[in-house]
């Protein structure tokens, strides 16, 4: 058994598909750039904020200087057309994956599914030889696998009562489009979200699988289509559904872009290749998993939330100030971190527990600089979730400067509201 899956892992096949793939994400990587910089991003998020939100065991990451951040990204967008014209492909994408990487470890408050799987499939083009006429079927098969659970837990992530029977958080945002003439009434209707959101599941569920059937594969690629366009037209949610129309031609036939005969050469498969493609895969299925062994709803909570492609399943809206405590000081002072962060960085902290920690952290060393002694911080938080009542969202007796982050911490209040207050549509 093992023999034979070697042997099918390592059967050459056509890579024309692989550069046809690898020229759309480099051209979409490189208008992701110019547009990032374009719309000011590089200062509001960068440059801008006197206090960043740091990744876990990340802290000493620190944006460099404008001139030498603008270089980098300058780079970055080097790499992507060079990968998209095939110029040194796997150094390209190697070099992007690394300034990628670097610039979205600066704050944690940007985080996006979508930059998520974009350092992904730049480190995979930088695994793969799709510089070559022909690669293993592995190549394909490990590209197949990480676009494919994508899907999966993005559909497996939306099959909760909020989603299914009350259609939160999409009955929310598609309201805002009541204003509009002929479809404002039809997007408004209740009955729409829901089925939208049924819609929505069912096509996250099916279309990997309905990609890789040959008699299904036009059908499904074209319902990808009107899904992600119509997607990125209602949610402003960037370049993912551009990324995930490149990333969905992986599912074709290998040589479907190709004119004039399918190359013969040989493609040795390194003797490392089935156990990356194992090790990759088994971590891309063990990371949207790890929720499982928390206790409180993921989606409420968030641990275990990012690098699980739980994409848009909620919304919420918090509100957090802070009270420090210190021995020598009569009463506690009241901070309003909106004084001090970004619109952007305030609203991801609101609504995040461990950033709503980690600044607490952080005020917590700023009033020992000062001088302070026995600095306790206490937090006033309040979230409103999917339709639900604002509540609580952390214990306002907790001193979060101490307080543990690991697993699911007991400061985080439960789910007072188990369902959204208006009724079901249907």
């Amino acid at each position: 058994m093992r023999a034979r899956l070697r042997a099918w892992l390592a059967a050459p096949v056509d890579a024309a598909g692989l550069r046809a793939f690898r020229a759309l994400l480099g051209l979409i990587l490189a208008a992701s750039v110019v547009r990032f910089v374009a719309l000011g991003w590089v200062e509001r998020q960068y440059l801008a904020p006197t206090f960043h939100f740091t990744w876990p065991g990340l802290g000493w990451v620190r944006p460099l200087p404008a001139p030498a951040l603008y270089a980098v990204l300058a780079i970055e967008l080097g790499a992507a057309m060079a990968l998209a014209v095939g110029r040194a492909p796997r150094r390209a994408a190697a070099v992007f994956a690394i300034l990628f990487a670097y610039t979205r470890s600066i704050d944690v408050a940007p985080y996006l599914n979508h930059d998520y799987l974009v350092l992904l499939l730049a480190v995979l083009l930088a695994v793969i030889p799709t510089h070559r006429p022909t690669v293993g079927r592995w190549a394909y098969a490990l590209l197949r696998g990480q676009v494919g659970l994508v899907y999966v837990f993005a559909g497996l992530a939306k099959l909760n009562a909020d989603w299914l029977v009350y259609g939160e958080p999409l009955r929310t945002w598609l309201g805002v489009y009541a204003h509009l003439p002929v479809v404002g009434p039809v997007l408004a209707d209740d009955r729409v979200a829901v089925l939208m959101s049924w819609a929505g599941a069912a096509f996250d569920l099916t279309v990997p699988f309905l990609l890789a059937w040959r008699r299904t594969r036009r059908l499904a690629y074209a319902v990808a289509v009107v899904f992600h366009v119509a997607v990125g037209l209602l949610f402003p949610i960037g370049v993912f559904p551009f990324v995930m129309l490149a990333a969905a031609t992986v599912f074709f036939e290998p040589g479907w872009c190709r004119r004039g005969p399918a190359p013969t050469t040989p493609a040795p498969m390194p003797r490392w290749a089935p156990a990356f493609v194992g090790v990759w895969l088994a971590v891309q299925v063990a990371l949207p998993l790890r929720f499982v062994a928390q206790p409180g709803p993921v989606n409420w909570t968030e641990v275990g939330f990012r690098f699980a492609w739980r994409v848009m399943l909620i919304d919420k809206v918090g509100r957090v100030t802070y009270r420090v405590a210190a021995d020598d000081l009569a009463r506690p002072v009241e901070v309003d971190p909106a004084e001090t962060l970004t619109p952007l960085q305030a609203r991801q902290m609101s609504t995040q527990p461990d950033l709503v920690a980690q600044y607490a952290r952080h005020l917590a060393a700023r009033f020992e600089a000062e001088g302070h002694r026995g600095v306790r911080v206490y937090a006033d938080a309040f979230v409103a979730y999917n339709g639900r009542p604002s509540q609580r969202f952390v214990d306002p007796t907790a001193d979060l400067a101490a307080a543990s982050t690991e697993g699911t911490p007991a400061w985080i209040l439960p789910l007072a509201h188990p369902w959204p207050a208006r009724p079901p549509p249907f």
